[in-house]
């Protein structure tokens, strides 16, 4: 069992701001909240991902909000996950006796109820006694919104414009201002429950009694193991490939299919720089990829209803820009306007804080590859595209062709100057072999002159003008000599024997220059300007893209000595944040998609060639 130690201060000392590492994560596949090893849920978006916060004080500790629950003593905290669950437990050892509260959100099947978005947090006392103090204080729309609060039939209501929201607790709440507080101690074998719902719109407030609070935990302990029982898996590393299956699922949005690339907005890249951005959307490529780490789990359900989710909600286009936007709203929509929060002042102190995403009108012509990818293992390992499914895989080939040579954004989405990224022109790359695979092996209509000539030229440009002779080694883009890891995925995508002279070579010149003890930076912005200030982590994914290439390479004792060091940087309860800090700590968006589904590729493949 994993767990994390803190020593909790008193409030008078605590620290404004918990770090992004010290934080778990649970939800019911609409929602999502952070809770942080100090008892404080401190990130809550209701009703779904993208919804306005109602809990925000991880990006201002002031005008944000949180529901504070721990006792009113000094403690040592440990949190952990129960067994093969999102259930998230955070334990308090004081000297008068040892607590624990237990978070959790139901997974409802009746879709009213779920509308609910019960967030329910119980609270034991397992030895000896312990005061606890509560704090409920939301600030809804991310502080933007005024809310009153009334005693409604023994319920807490806190009524905003747009969002009402009812506290049920066993024990006497009291109304301080804009807040909810109450002080109350528990014996040994007591237990305490508070129920935060959502109400209105035919939902009305409803208790949560001690007993139905039990009752729901099992109900949520088994719905959890069921799901979890469908995996094949069962390499060496079984305990972090299936918490990432467990993140994964809970960044799933139930309703339609789609996976946010991370349930945050705004952490930072980097602390005081302005690398925030807004992650509660469906990137095509980092969806794409999930697919692909939950099909090789054996979790086809979930690439089904992602391809029902691209087919149902995302309209071909047929402008210039492409067809496809490399995000979308996680109900289908395109429009994501970004916008600035002036009045939050970012998790410590780093603005701008962001929501929206202006990054959805790039052109990312890598996406076309990933999606094409997750389509062929779907029809390989799940069932069979569709003949409406095929039109729309003929469609967009035939657009790749026509266009695989444009300058873009890249993978990075760089908001400085487009180039002729080589990971873009590899993924359209993809995108093209991938679409014959199919073709052939089904017996499909298709344009093979077409699309095996521009193929083979993709092909030739990359080798002619991707590689650099004087690095020697493929690069990041076309008139530079640039590394950037994203190359790493040239034999993981099948262009390239991993035992080719140059991609042995380029492999050496990738860890000479953007590994440092396992971690790998995208690029270097000095290098490679991006059009922001200041400088970043290394890039989760990158790492365990490093391992799988060393892997393949047969490379594998380095490849295990990297994995089982990246396993060192998960924090306490096996989750990853988008990048690693100079001294290990995590930072951007948390917990990220697409580094999870990295360790899980990584794991898979290593195991295979360990043997």
């Amino acid at each position: 069992m994993t767990t994390c130690e803190s020593l909790r201060p008193s409030k008078a000392d605590a620290p404004r701001y918990t770090p992004i590492a010290e934080h778990g994560l649970i939800g019911d596949m609409r929602t999502a909240a952070l809770v942080g090893t100090n008892g404080t849920i401190d990130w809550y978006c209701c009703a779904r991902f993208d919804a306005p916060s109602v809990f925000a004080a991880i990006l201002d500790a002031d005008r944000g909000g949180a529901f504070e629950l721990a006792p009113d003593v000094p403690a040592r905290t440990k949190q952990f996950y129960f067994p093969d669950t999102n259930i998230l437990i955070t334990r308090f050892f004081a000297d008068s006796g040892v607590g624990e509260v237990q978070d959790f959100m139901p997974i409802v099947g009746d879709s009213r109820e779920a509308g609910r978005h019960r967030l329910i947090r119980r609270v034991l006392c397992v030895r000896g006694a312990l005061p606890f103090t509560v704090r409920v204080a939301p600030r809804f729309d991310y502080g933007r919104q005024a809310h009153t609060v009334s005693m409604q039939q023994g319920q807490t209501v806190f009524a905003s414009p747009d969002l009402s929201l009812a506290l049920t607790s066993t024990v006497p709440v009291e109304i301080d201002g804009p807040d909810a507080w109450c002080s109350f101690t528990l014996q040994e074998g007591e237990a305490a429950v508070f129920a935060l719902d959502r109400i209105g719109g035919g939902l009305e407030p409803r208790a949560c009694a001690v007993l139905e609070a039990e009752e729901l935990f099992g109900a949520t302990v088994r719905y959890w193991r069921g799901w979890l029982s469908q995996s094949r898996y069962r390499g060496r590393w079984r305990e972090m490939v299936h918490r990432s299956a467990l993140t994964l699922k809970l960044l799933t949005y139930a309703p339609t299919g789609a996976i946010v690339a991370a349930p945050t907005a705004s952490l930072p890249e980097q602390i005081g720089g302005e690398r925030n951005w807004d992650y509660r959307y469906a990137w095509v490529r980092d969806a794409a990829f999930c697919i692909y780490a939950l099909l090789r789990l054996g979790f086809t359900d979930e690439a089904k209803a992602f391809v029902h989710f691209l087919s149902q909600n995302i309209c071909l286009n047929t402008g210039g820009d492409g067809p496809l936007q490399i995000m979308y709203g996680i109900d289908g929509r395109s429009e994501l306007p970004e916008e600035e929060l002036p009045h939050l002042e970012g998790h410590l102190g780093s603005a701008p804080v962001r929501i929206g995403n202006d990054a959805v009108n790039q052109l990312q012509l890598d996406i076309y590859g990933a999606l094409i990818d997750s389509l062929y293992l779907y029809d390989k390992w799940g069932e069979p595209l569709s003949s409406d499914h095929w039109d729309t895989v003929g469609k967009l080939v035939d657009w790749v062709c026509d266009n695989w040579d444009q300058p873009d954004e890249g993978i990075w989405e760089t908001r400085g100057k487009i180039q002729n990224f080589l990971y873009s022109q590899l993924m359209c790359w993809v995108a093209i072999e991938r679409a014959i695979r199919i073709a052939t092996h089904r017996g499909l209509p298709a344009d093979m002159l077409r699309w095996s000539r521009t193929r083979d030229a993709i092909y030739r440009r990359i080798m002619d003008r991707g590689w650099s002779t004087e690095r020697k080694a493929f690069v990041q883009h076309e008139g530079d000599d640039v590394l950037d890891a994203a190359v790493l995925m040239m034999p993981l995508a099948k262009f390239i024997s991993p035992t080719d002279p140059k991609w042995l070579s380029t492999l050496d010149v990738l860890g000479e220059d953007l590994v440092s003890d396992s971690l790998v930076y995208r690029y270097d912005p000095r290098g490679s300007p991006d059009g922001l200030r200041g400088e970043e982590g290394t890039f989760s994914i990158c790492s365990f893209w490093y391992v799988e290439a060393l892997s393949r390479a047969g490379r594998v004792d380095e490849a295990r000595l990297a994995f089982e060091k990246m396993l060192t940087y998960a924090n306490h309860v096996g989750l990853y944040a988008e990048e690693i800090g100079r001294t290990g700590e995590q930072m951007g968006n948390f917990p990220q998609a697409f580094t999870h589904l990295g360790l899980i590729s990584a794991a898979f493949n290593l195991d295979r060639a360990l043997g």
